[in-house]
């Protein structure tokens, strides 16, 4: 993970929660609407599916159908794991992310980057390989989707984790790579990284290994796919740096342009009030004099008058 630096007159202050909400909200909306504008090519999604299955069998890393029958023949496990898939990729990675933003403030400007980056490199992945779930093989592949089978039990539909009736909002060809381990493998690096009791240590290791055996089991991703979302997270974590370098020299520029106010032309040693009108000392304003003006210049008369009378009487 990135580690937190000394802070820079540009992010040193603390972040402003009504700032990074509208930032989360614009980064997670492009993420999504990506997601759903990407093309589903679904021959080309199926053929890398096959591809990823038949290396996979190659190297002898296929642990998806053992997992995938596992779940299927036990309801005590499988829903269970439908539940974990369906929710637990929202609800832990924003609640760690408030953790870092309230207990870890120094950590928390390079955590979030390193999400986004990471998470915007995922949708890169889509994009450029589009991969058919093991759940979406045709079912001589031996892969049962365990959501559509216990989606009785939760408020998934058949076609996707999504809600029931809402599978369109979801494309179900962005398998590679598998962001909800991603997602996983971010929360368990802070957890393990910031976290002070054994209890919370102990979660940063056992959620990213939970997350795997999750989405393989249930049949949504291969192990290749798990394995290439911790490879994206490994990535966005050296892009942090570079990034949040690049956004403040771009804030840097802003507010130079928004603070430079233009050189004024007043001349040294005058002190003009309004065009071409000048005040003599004492005015506070053009005819308007102090009293104490008034009588300081009264007492500079008299004396005047008096050196020039003394001469006078002399003669």
């Amino acid at each position: 993970m990135p580690h937190a630096t000394a802070a820079t007159p540009s992010s040193g202050h603390r972040p402003r929660w009504w700032t990074e909400l509208p930032l989360i909200a614009v980064v997670y909306g492009l993420y999504s609407t990506g997601r759903l504008l990407v093309h589903e090519n679904i021959p080309a999604a199926v053929e890398n599916g096959l591809a990823i299955l038949r290396l996979e069998k190659a190297l002898h890393l296929n642990a998806e159908h053992p997992l995938n029958r596992l779940l299927t023949a036990n309801p005590a496990l499988g829903i269970p794991a439908d539940f974990a898939y369906a929710s637990l990729h929202y609800l832990v990675t924003p609640a760690v992310l408030v953790w870092i933003f309230r207990r870890r403030t120094a950590a928390y400007r390079a955590a979030r980057t390193w999400l986004m980056t990471s998470t915007l490199l995922g949708l890169v992945g889509f994009t450029l390989m589009p991969t058919c779930p093991p759940r979406l093989l045709d079912a001589h592949h031996g892969f049962v989707d365990t959501m559509a089978q216990y989606s009785a039990y939760g408020w998934w539909g058949a076609g996707a984790s999504a809600p029931r009736g809402l599978s369109g909002m979801t494309n179900q060809y962005a398998a590679m790579p598998s962001l909800h381990v991603g997602w996983a493998v971010w929360c368990g690096v802070l957890l393990w990284r910031h976290g002070r009791h054994p209890l919370v240590r102990a979660a940063g290791i056992a959620y990213p290994l939970i997350t795997v055996f999750v989405v393989m089991g249930t049949a949504n991703h291969y192990f290749l796919d798990a394995v290439a979302g911790a490879a994206v997270m490994a990535l966005g974590a050296l892009l942090t740096r570079p990034f949040m370098r690049l956004a403040d020299r771009v804030k840097d520029r802003v507010r130079a342009v928004f603070a430079r106010v233009p050189a004024s032309r007043t001349p040294a040693g005058s002190t003009i009030v309004s065009d071409g009108c000048k005040t003599s000392a004492g005015e506070r304003i053009p005819g308007r004099r102090t009293a104490s003006a008034d009588s300081s210049d009264a007492r500079t008369r008299s004396a005047v008058e008096a050196s020039d009378d003394a001469p006078a009487a002399a003669r």
